[in-house]
């Protein structure tokens, strides 16, 4: 028979045991919240540009499109970084990562080399975007193929545009079936839709997303023309967030972008919000996930 005074011991030693587990996780937990309140969260200013449908564009005063979505994204699993949204024009964009006004800039924009030079380009793209040629309907081209074999006459390119060096690369690798690439200032897609509904050209090669706001679009600038243009996809261009080098650790920031974006490809989220704002997966087009 076990005596009431080994009981009463045994009660007062169970209740230190749980009173002392029940101490040290308070401890424990106390420790987690200094170390969290501890943590430098280093504040990552975003510029985009505001109206570029479906990429980056302000909505009832709320920063929206597919690039901010997805540095949104990027920003929950980077514990460390808080993201802070500023809509700009394309302009102030580019100054003010060359001051360190904003840590990184989205607008859509291509791998150049110029571009890697001046800022840092990580080395996972934010989305792609589509490109490919608007022509006369009349002309029914199937594939950019098509109009390589007739040798259309291509609406000239800036050769500081990205799209320049997509054509060149078409050339050196189909020796048989080129393109006429012409360099020229920069000028207004109005001017190229023009341009081809007028016959000076044969085909003019656009962003995708570019056609179907001033074509498709029935407020577009040249819905009128709808029936009378027609658009065919080549390819993806992956696209890519610019990130200053004003700032010496912005070359970490770039690293722990590139470890997010690998995990929303992964898991999908990549491919969900192109859906979302594409209705489609621009990543089917770029070929090399």
């Amino acid at each position: 028979m076990v005596s009431k005074r080994s009981t009463i011991i045994g009660s007062v030693v169970a209740v230190v045991i749980i009173g002392g587990g029940l101490t040290i996780r308070q401890l424990n937990a106390d420790s987690n919240k200094s170390k969290t309140a501890d943590r430098k969260v280093r504040t990552i200013n975003v510029a985009h540009t505001q109206d570029y449908v479906p990429y980056d564009y302000v909505e009832n005063g709320v920063s929206k499109g597919y690039e901010v979505d997805v540095l949104k994204a990027v920003d929950k699993l980077l514990p460390d970084y808080k993201f802070k949204y500023n809509p700009t024009s394309d302009e102030d964009l580019l100054v003010g990562l060359d001051s360190g006004k904003y840590d990184v800039g989205v607008k859509g924009a291509w791998w150049t080399k110029e571009r890697s030079e001046k800022y840092i380009l990580p080395k996972q793209a934010v989305g792609a975007s589509i490109i490919g040629i608007t022509y006369r309907k009349a002309d029914n081209y199937k594939t950019f193929a098509d109009f390589a074999k007739k040798s259309g006459k291509l609406v000239p390119i800036s050769p500081q545009n990205g799209q320049y060096s997509v054509i060149q690369d078409w050339n050196k690798a189909h020796k048989n079936e080129q393109i006429d690439l012409k360099a020229a200032d920069q000028f207004k897609s109005g001017d190229a839709y023009n341009w081809v509904l007028e016959g000076r050209y044969d085909a003019y090669f656009d962003v995708k997303v570019n056609y179907q706001n001033s074509v498709e679009k029935s407020d577009g600038a040249y819905h009128s023309a709808a029936d009378k243009l027609a658009y065919t996809p080549y390819k993806g261009i992956k696209t890519y967030p610019i990130i200053s080098r004003n700032n010496k650790d912005n070359s970490h920031f770039a690293k722990e972008y590139d470890q997010a974006i690998k995990k929303l490809q992964k898991n999908g989220t990549l491919s969900k919000l192109s859906q979302k704002y594409f209705k489609e997966n621009v990543w089917d087009f770029v070929g090399d996930k």
